[in-house]
């Protein structure tokens, strides 16, 4: 059901002291330290201890009513004792969440942006994610920091992540012609049976974005969904479900400066705020695939 998200005026929930999310996510982690794996409840109440916690700031916890980040973790199934790639997680809004779930029994991989000393925007973008782990060690002195090619090559070895997510990264991939190879590493590192989580921008139904088209490269920003489900099964992958839990049809995908236009970038500055506000942010597809299991 589509979710219409309240104002930015919405008060926010106090969050606990540091120490205290530490204890309380911990206690919740070991008290299914019994059995092998954990399961939708008492992951449930792991993700909602680490959303109020500290080390989100007001900013990143004003933007939950949009992203859901705890429904839309659920519907990929995420388990704290999985290890989990998250593809060009910087600036860092979900491994606030992902990384301290995984900290205690699984593993979270920071697939980032290859470095590139020419672009200053690069250069900062890494050095503030990094400042970003270091800054809380007893939630993220245990993430690995991978760099993630997007020229087809391996970011990790072959079949070692039980999960792949990457949020609002298709439509930068496009713009670049290196969607179809950034897939194809995810496949590759992705074990059988795994699955991969995908969040971006919904453009309208049926917009062109197939090669030599008008839009191959989602220059407004949006994809269209039906093209992004035939790109990531070209790679290998299977479509299992679709959750609407990040739609919005306030979203009418027609501005000055495409999806920029919208909070939180508000690319226009002041012009027609109050407006684009109203709108939220974007209406996004949210897509669970699997790599199929080989044959026996």
């Amino acid at each position: 059901m589509p979710h219409n998200p309240p104002t930015h005026g919405a008060p926010l929930p106090a969050a606990p002291p540091a120490r205290a999310l530490v204890a309380v996510l911990s206690a919740v982690l070991l008290a299914t330290g019994c059995t092998t794996t954990s399961n939708r409840q008492t992951t449930t109440q792991a993700l909602s201890d680490i959303l109020a916690g500290t080390q989100r700031s007001e900013a990143n916890r004003a933007r939950d009513p949009y992203r859901h980040p705890k429904a839309t973790l659920l519907f990929f199934g995420i388990r704290p004792e999985m290890r989990v790639l998250e593809v060009w997680p910087e600036p860092g809004w979900y491994t606030e969440v992902i990384a301290p779930l995984l900290r205690d029994k699984g593993q979270y991989y920071a697939g980032v942006i290859a470095a590139d000393p020419a672009s200053r925007n690069i250069t900062n973008r890494l050095q503030e994610f990094r400042a970003k782990l270091a800054s809380r060690p007893d939630l993220y002195g245990h993430v690995e920091v991978v760099t993630f090619p997007t020229d087809g090559s391996d970011a990790l070895p072959p079949e070692s992540v039980d999960m792949i997510v990457t949020f609002r990264n298709l439509h930068d991939w496009m713009a670049r012609d290196q969607a179809s190879l950034a897939f194809a590493t995810m496949y590759r590192a992705l074990k059988p049976g795994g699955v991969l989580g995908v969040v971006d921008h919904r453009a309208a139904h049926g917009t062109p974005q197939e090669p030599k088209t008008p839009d191959p490269k989602a220059r407004s920003g949006y994809v269209d969904e039906d093209y992004a489900v035939k790109l990531i099964e070209a790679q290998g992958f299977k479509l299992e479900a679709k959750s609407q839990v990040n739609s919005n049809p306030r979203d009418t995908k027609d501005y000055p400066q495409g999806v920029w236009t919208l909070p939180p970038t508000y690319r226009l500055g002041d012009v027609d705020r109050e407006k684009y506000a109203a709108i939220g942010e974007s209406d996004r597809f949210t897509l669970k695939f699997v790599k199929l299991r080989k044959p026996r």
